[in-house]
């Protein structure tokens, strides 16, 4: 059993028992988060896609706290004139573990 949630404008697959990094969300460390976006639902024998959603389905996560990814790195450089610009960054996420998917009720 799997499913396909929107979380920050991405889209992720998730099964039970999985742990997902996602954009960071406003949550404390132990809280139980619901998200409702399940756009894809798939139980193993049948598919469900949503239009966009689909419809009595969510993802049941628990947050195992906050942190701060990977330094991504950019450089913008303009020839002739040695002109460049150097931006970087740390992105923050949210660290879910997927304790249960709800199946669309039929």
């Amino acid at each position: 059993m799997y499913a396909i949630v929107e979380s920050g404008g991405k889209q992720y697959k998730v099964t039970e028992g999985q742990v997902v990094d996602v954009d960071k969300l406003d949550i404390e460390a132990g809280s139980t988060v619901e998200l409702e976006h399940v756009l894809f639902f798939s139980d193993g024998e049948t598919l469900t896609a949503g239009k966009p959603l689909v419809e009595g389905a969510k993802v049941v996560a628990k947050a195992e706290g906050n942190g701060m990814g990977e330094k991504v790195r950019g450089l913008r450089y303009k020839s002739k004139t040695r002109a460049h610009t150097r931006t970087g960054g740390r992105p923050l996420f949210t660290r879910l573990k997927i304790e249960s998917i709800v199946a669309p009720a039929k």
